[in-house]
């Protein structure tokens, strides 16, 4: 996995949920979204954002999660973001 282009957050995780789960991952050699490092970093000032993101793509809609997450996908893909 590439490293991210913020390397103090990426190598200065806070105790909690991210850091654990970025932990795990590294340890099975499995990729993982790059957004848990700036959750793991500032876990007081991203915990909206979290919930907020896991509803949008989890919560009650029209359309199922797995079609919201290949929106996601194709959106980040159009924007040259790796998704």
């Amino acid at each position: 996995m590439k490293p991210m282009f913020l390397p103090d957050v990426e190598t200065n995780p806070q105790p909690g949920p991210y850091r654990a789960l970025i932990e795990q991952m590294q340890a099975q050699g499995t990729e993982y979204p790059q957004i848990w490092h700036l959750f793991a970093y500032l876990p007081r000032a991203t915990e909206h954002l979290a919930r907020f993101t896991q509803e949008i793509l989890r919560g009650p809609a029209p359309i199922s999660p797995g079609i919201r997450e290949l929106v996601a996908a194709y959106t980040s893909k159009q924007n040259e973001c790796a998704f």
